[in-house]
């Protein structure tokens, strides 16, 4: 069924607003409720990069940023997940056209989550590969139909993508962290699966933009220009929850007759700047994506969104001390969001000294 612009709307403010309604209880269980995976499918996130031969949306990497944020204003945790959904199917659409239907022939809204971390074994076989290991950190995983996991680990054949089917891995549930506990990062096993050659892409092609099924630009962008948006999106979202969370005690304490605190005022304008140099920064990454220049830019997009993950993460600290202890009670939706961010802004993606050095020397190529 294809989606108006005011159903996705409609769609995404529902998903949005269930998220957030659920999001305490996703931080205490560390489970997002199926509820929440079903609206964020119901928004259009799962089809979002899915190519418009199979149903799937096709759409930009601005509105894929808008949408998760939206949602991470709530739960980060949620917006985490659906943003995994989503670029998974830009991975995914490197496959060959035999494989994309295996995933979509049913529907555009399967829910895909990815290993880009090379691991375990695989061996050729007749048709195909034989694959078997462990993947750690595969955010959505016990809500995933389909997996595209990389490997094998270094040292044997040269590194593929394998799409892997639900019947053919296991979860083990070994995500604890102190945030972003609702993600479900928890650990793919795979014990021995068959994957067909028409299911399987070389590793180096997705991470290079090589895609000899689509030439649309959010599906040939190199993985390097891609990789902090996918994280950062919901972690804007939290930053922003963060804010308004600050304003709403800031605003109470006023209307209880507090005197005016000059210092958490200043706190939270300095806070609120940084949230928007973030996106500032992010919206320049989007539309060099958007526009096709990606590939050109893939270093300076990576050093542009490690950049605003740093200012994030000032951002939600300086918030944290300045609403005082009120702010550090378990219930309080301020720390929620600040461990949150503290804890997805550690993200390999979004390391600055990952970046920097590959943004210094495509510095040094242009004199």
């Amino acid at each position: 069924m294809t989606m108006t612009m005011a159903d996705t709307r409609a769609a995404l403010g529902t998903a949005a607003g269930l998220a957030a309604g659920r999001a305490a209880e996703a931080d205490r269980t560390g489970r997002l409720a199926p509820e929440v995976v079903e609206a964020l499918a119901a928004a259009g996130l799962p089809r979002h990069f899915v190519p418009e031969r199979w149903g799937g949306a096709a759409a930009t990497f601005r509105e894929a940023t808008d949408a998760v944020a939206r949602v991470g204003e709530g739960c980060a945790s949620a917006a985490w997940c659906g943003a995994m959904f989503a670029y998974t199917g830009r991975f995914a659409a490197h496959l060959p056209d035999e494989g994309q239907r295996d995933l979509w022939g049913e529907s555009p809204d399967a829910l895909l989550v990815p290993g880009l971390v090379p691991a375990g074994e695989a061996e050729r076989a007749d048709g195909g590969f034989v694959l078997r290991g462990r993947w750690r950190y595969v955010s959505g995983v016990e809500f995933a139909d389909w997996a595209l996991i990389a490997g094998p680990a270094p040292g044997g054949l040269e590194p593929r993508f394998f799409a892997v089917p639900r019947a053919d891995f296991e979860v083990e549930e070994t995500w604890d962290a102190v945030g972003m506990r609702a993600t479900g990062s928890h650990t793919l096993v795979v014990r021995e699966a068959f994957v067909p050659e028409h299911r399987s892409v070389p590793f180096k092609e997705v991470m290079g933009g090589i895609n000899h099924v689509s030439a649309l630009p959010q599906h040939t962008v190199p993985l390097p220009a891609v990789g902090g948006l996918t994280c950062i999106s919901a972690l804007l979202g939290a930053a922003r929850g963060a804010l308004s969370s600050a304003v709403a005690a800031a605003a109470a304490k006023r209307a209880g007759g507090a005197p005016p605190d000059a210092a958490a005022d200043l706190a939270i304008a300095t806070a609120a700047a940084e949230i928007d140099a973030a996106w500032l920064l992010l919206d320049r990454v989007v539309s060099v994506l958007d526009s096709g220049e990606g590939r050109a830019r893939a270093f300076q997009n990576a050093n542009h969104a490690s950049y605003a993950a740093g200012r994030l993460v000032d951002a939600v600290n300086a918030l944290m001390r300045s609403a005082g202890t009120a702010a550090q009670d378990r219930g309080s939706d301020l720390q929620r969001f600040w461990r949150d961010v503290t804890v997805g802004c550690s993200h390999a993606a979004l390391r600055p000294e990952r970046a920097a050095p590959g943004f210094v020397q495509s510095l040094a190529d242009r004199t």
